[in-house]
């Protein structure tokens, strides 16, 4: 506990790893350990990654393996019923649940209206419990990027191309409305930025609409790019000179390669910060701009850097709100960060994990992508390795005590 001039700060230790892990069984940690000390290796991570596709091609038999190793680290089942007892599980330790359909399908029209049946199906099962706060969709999941792409460069569509426009505001208005009427929120995942200008067009909308008494439908920024901090101001003033609620998603960014490749490759400026310090403040801002105007915003703040989740507990005690204040969450995804989770949600702030699920060969991109985030951030598969074997040992010495 820290005294201020102003208030006193009751700080919150991310570090208990009894707390973190206390859902995990210890052949599940001990996994866990053999999972993330082969993340910790990016060459064998690599390799790994390369053998496990080519398996998959082949049709070899390993799916058996990855259901208990990768799988089981990262998802929370391959259907929405079989996530219960994670959901379950998690719940009895505070921690809420946002499921998400992580299956990857084709870009054609038979994939979007899936993948908006499925995301029905979450909001559905959302409505009948309480532990499941928020439901999400990823844009490209509903509609064809080859199509948000054209109308975001202001080129003309043909007849079928805006017919099929129409039916990607249906399918997201279609979504939305759920959501409203199971008295739920809903998140709209970031995208590339080549296409994201369409998508905050089509949010805004959506907002404009069911955001009216709280925040329903939520937007996501990423704050790798330089421009998002104007971006969030921009929405606000917008929610505000239109009296209504702005829903904000706040993240890092998933796409920094892409974007910058793509910037080289065309020969425009790429938009993402110069280095990680930029971003790291960008998203402290973000967090403080949040809090700041919370009479208009509701936020979740998706993050797995331990400063920043400090920081918002601070502005949060800074500007006197309960931990479990509704306007204000606390994210991370299913299988990384627990000791920020566990933690956060045991000291009375709310807090829900991303739980990934669908069909194990085809969230296998989603999974392929979580080992290589884990490999590419500075201390993240690292730090996940300590904790895991700093609970391990503790609990061999509890053992022999």
């Amino acid at each position: 506990m820290v005294q201020n001039d102003m208030f006193e700060i009751k700080t919150v230790s991310l570090h208990n790893t009894e707390i973190a892990f206390s859902y995990k069984t210890d052949e599940e940690l001990k996994t866990a350990y053999l999972i993330f000390s082969a993340i910790n290796l990016p060459l064998l991570t690599k390799a790994g990654t390369k053998l496990v596709k080519i398996a998959l091609k082949l049709k070899l038999p390993i799916r058996g393996i990855l259901k208990k190793t990768l799988f089981r680290q990262f998802c929370g089942g391959e259907s929405i019923d079989s996530c219960e007892a994670t959901i379950k599980q998690l719940a009895y330790h505070r921690v809420r649940t946002i499921l998400d359909y992580s299956a990857e399908g084709s870009d054609d029209e038979k994939s979007f209206e899936h993948v908006t049946q499925e995301t029905l199906k979450t909001i559905q099962k959302a409505a009948e419990d309480e532990n499941l706060p928020f439901c999400v969709f990823k844009p490209s999941g509903i509609a064809s990027t080859r199509l948000l792409e054209k109308i975001q460069r202001g080129q003309s569509l043909t007849s079928e191309e805006e017919a099929a426009f129409e039916r990607v505001r249906l399918r997201m208005d279609t979504l939305c409305k759920a959501a409203y009427d199971a008295n739920k929120c809903i998140l709209v995942d970031g995208e590339e930025s080549w296409i994201q200008d369409v998508i905050d067009e089509l949010v805004d909308e959506m907002m404009r609409t069911y955001n009216k008494k709280r925040a329903v439908v939520y937007n996501t920024y990423q704050m790798y790019r330089s421009d998002m901090m104007a971006n969030l101001k921009k929405a606000f003033q917008k929610a505000a000179t239109r009296q209504y609620f702005l829903g904000v998603k706040l993240v890092r960014g998933a796409y920094m390669e892409k974007e910058r490749e793509r910037a080289e490759d065309r020969g425009y400026p790429d938009r993402i910060q110069p280095n990680k310090e930029a971003t790291d403040d960008a998203y402290n801002r973000a967090l403080r701009y949040c809090v700041n105007n919370k009479q208009r915003i509701y936020m979740v703040s998706g993050s797995h850097n331990e400063y920043s989740n400090q920081y918002l507990v601070l502005l949060m005690q800074k500007h006197s709100l309960k931990p479990n204040d509704t306007r204000f969450y606390f994210s991370q995804l299913y299988g990384m960060s627990d000791n920020i989770s566990f933690n956060l949600a045991h000291a009375g702030y709310n807090v829900a994990k991303y739980v990934p699920y669908g069909p194990i060969q085809l969230v296998m991109p989603y999974l392929f992508r979580r080992a290589e985030e884990n490999t590419s951030v500075a201390g993240q598969s690292s730090r996940e390795f300590r904790m895991v074997k700093s609970e391990l040992q503790r609990r061999k010495q509890a053992n022999s005590a």
